[in-house]
């Protein structure tokens, strides 16, 4: 197949996969992150000032607020969703999400505000298929790279993710980028121009996600694996390979503190108008005030690390069981329930393939180009560090935490069609039936993802066995608040009045359901005997503890994010087989504990920032009482 035909073939995929995931986003809620993230970013570009969202880096919030902040959004800086957040770290924390609700769904229109702010992740999601055709055509000719690109617009997980203003694809699209200009660096011995495109590679993805500082361990095992085993064409004798090791370290570490820089100055900037106050402890005298300013972009960037870290011990639930912490079977498992069987299949075949390949290819035929070998070691090296990082992870929560090993897996099946070549040139019958069966399925897997639009988020393969999603997964799995226009279509075709609604978020559910009213499935009252409720699909057994609603007529809503049931006449007694938990088996979204129920504690102030500061005393009052309690305690 000819360049020009794999390039407008990997074109037209990717426009396909552009229409599906972008019309998919326009019929979708704001999520529960974006609430955060679209505020955020919007007040970074109109402010210069990050008290918001800081538990994250700043880069794909400003890509998403650029269009917005060029097109007038409006925000209120006088209300208390704004003025409170700069009391203290936490502070700011709790009143992101009433600044984020009010920016998206008060202060502007909500459908045109989240529209503009996803139209750069959209857009950055077609370039991350662009960099895996550019890099996959690199280590397996134009066929691997249209095999790529085929294996990534095919993955649920890309199509339901790209388009939001969340923080999982940019990093991988940076992380790609980050690992090839790094063997660019290795292999053109350290010239300026290939460092300084590493440096900016490397920053781009320090100022997306704090999880990106796992590159520096990559770059690390890199190092090790040259030493121990080393590439044909590179200086492999004891001095001279030595030598030449740490001449390209020296350039690796080189860029690495011109990315420090550019990440600085992106801090600096952007935090030039945020109250140094947090820094108080350093006087207040000119000298004190202007080593304050300078202070600011590191202690940012180390308290919202502080602050990330902090948050990323959750419970997982994975297979019908909640697990106290991460779980290092859960991305696999995951994976493998969320990817198309076709895809699963060209990953299987490739294994065997590359086997015999590397047995029975002709002498002169190579799979892997000499002059791309080093990107070939890269590329495994990567994958296997940020595989074994997200296996050891506390944060197992949702498939799109591993979108960056899924990537660099797509890329190290590229050289499979140029495997499979060289096999029908070394006589292998079973060559050419199996470089059909590998088109095949690739077609097979774009069709399987295209079938299921708009719902890419819950899709599960049949290897789910028929369970009902919410027994398996939970968390942005399956639904993450996305589902709230199909929830407002089921009222509308019901003509319901009013609707009881456990969402799986922190925005007032009202925006897109005006009918519905919060609830919590584990608390029903009397007077609800009878009525609908609408229950998230990872708040049933995940989130709350409410699988005494499945045995009661009900339908599935959003291809299963969501379900609504008919409440019985009459509620059964708390604790019986048929109805409630009782109080000591109450769940809480997020695992948590005691009476900490994030959406009751939250929504008044989402509704009303002028909630913020008496929830927030109280809570504090509380936390202070629990302390008191405790045994041993005067």
């Amino acid at each position: 197949m000819s360049n020009k035909t794999t390039v407008a073939l990997a074109a037209v995929i990717l426009l396909l996969m552009a229409a599906l995931a972008g019309g998919a986003a326009l019929r979708e809620s704001v999520t529960v992150d974006e609430v955060a993230h679209v505020g955020a970013g919007v007040s970074y570009l109109q402010k210069l000032d990050m008290r918001m969202n800081v538990e994250h880096p700043p880069l794909a919030k400003l890509l998403a607020g650029l269009p917005l902040v060029i097109g007038g959004a409006r925000a209120d800086y006088h209300s208390p969703a704004w003025t409170f957040g700069q009391e203290g770290l936490f502070e700011a924390f709790m009143a992101q999400w009433s600044f984020g609700h009010l920016l998206l769904c008060t202060w502007n229109d909500p459908a045109v505000t989240l529209a503009w702010g996803r139209l750069p992740m959209l857009l950055l999601m077609v370039a991350l298929g662009g960099l895996l055709y550019c890099y996959g055509s690199r280590l397996g000719g134009p066929s691997g790279g249209l095999l790529a690109v085929a294996l990534y617009a095919s993955m649920p997980a890309f199509l339901a993710f790209g388009p939001l203003v969340i923080t999982d694809i940019p990093v991988t699209f940076f992380v790609l980028l980050t690992m090839w200009t790094f063997a660019s660096v290795w292999e053109s011995g350290g010239a300026n121009r290939t460092t300084w495109l590493f440096a900016l590679a490397l920053a781009g993805a320090l100022l997306t996600k704090f999880s990106a500082g796992i590159l520096l361990f990559a770059f690390l095992a890199f190092r090790i694996s040259l030493r121990i085993r080393p590439l044909d064409g590179f200086p492999s004798a004891r001095e001279e390979g030595r030598a030449w090791r740490r001449r390209q370290w020296r350039a690796t570490l080189r860029g690495v503190l011109w990315a420090g820089l550019i990440l600085y100055g992106v801090y600096f900037v952007l935090s030039v108008n945020q109250p140094s106050d947090s820094l108080a402890i350093l006087g207040q005298n000119p000298a004190s005030l202007v080593l304050r300013r300078l202070l600011m972009p590191p202690w940012i960037f180390l308290r919202g690390l502080a602050l990330f870290g902090l948050m990323s011990i959750r419970p997982a639930f994975l297979l019908g069981h909640t697990y106290s912490h991460g779980v290092w079977f859960y991305f696999p498992v995951v994976f493998v329930l969320k990817t198309p069987l076709a895809a699963l299949a060209v990953f299987v075949l490739a294994i065997p393939v590359g086997f015999l390949a590397a047995r029975h290819r002709p002498r002169k035929t190579a799979i892997i180009p000499a002059d791309r070998r080093i990107y070939w070691r890269a590329t495994w090296v990567f994958l296997g560090v940020f595989t074994a990082f997200c296996m050891i992870s506390q944060t197992t929560i949702s498939i799109r935490h591993f979108t960056i090993p899924m990537a660099l897996l797509i890329l190290a099946v590229a050289p499979l069609p140029r495997a499979l070549a060289a096999l029908r040139e070394s006589g292998l019958r079973l060559a050419g039936p199996l470089s059909w069966l590998t088109a095949v399925l690739a077609v097979a897997s774009l069709v399987t993802t295209a079938r299921a639009y708009p719902y890419f988020m819950p899709f599960l393969n049949s290897l789910s066995l028929g369970y009902p999603g919410y027994t398996l997964v939970a968390d942005s799995n399956l639904d993450w608040n996305q589902s709230l226009p199909d929830v407002r279509r089921f009222v509308e075709q019901q003509n319901l009045d009013r609707l009881l609604l456990d969402e799986y978020g922190f925005s007032d559910p009202a925006v897109y359901v005006p009918q519905s009213e919060v609830w919590n499935c584990q608390k029903p009252a009397a007077s609800d005997a009878g009525r609908w409720a609408v229950v998230s699909a990872s708040m049933i057994l995940d989130g709350h503890n409410c699988p005494w609603l499945t045995g009661y007529p009900h339908e599935v809503l959003a291809g299963g994010s969501m379900y609504a049931f008919r409440l019985p006449p009459v509620i059964p007694a708390a604790g019986a087989p048929d109805g409630p938990p009782r109080p000591e088996a109450y769940r809480n979204l997020g695992g948590m504990p005691g009476e900490m129920d994030m959406v009751r504690i939250f929504l008044p102030c989402i509704r009303d920032p002028n909630q913020l500061k008496p929830t927030w005393d109280k809570m504090i009052a509380d936390f202070d009482a629990q302390r008191g309690r405790r045994p041993g305690r005067k």
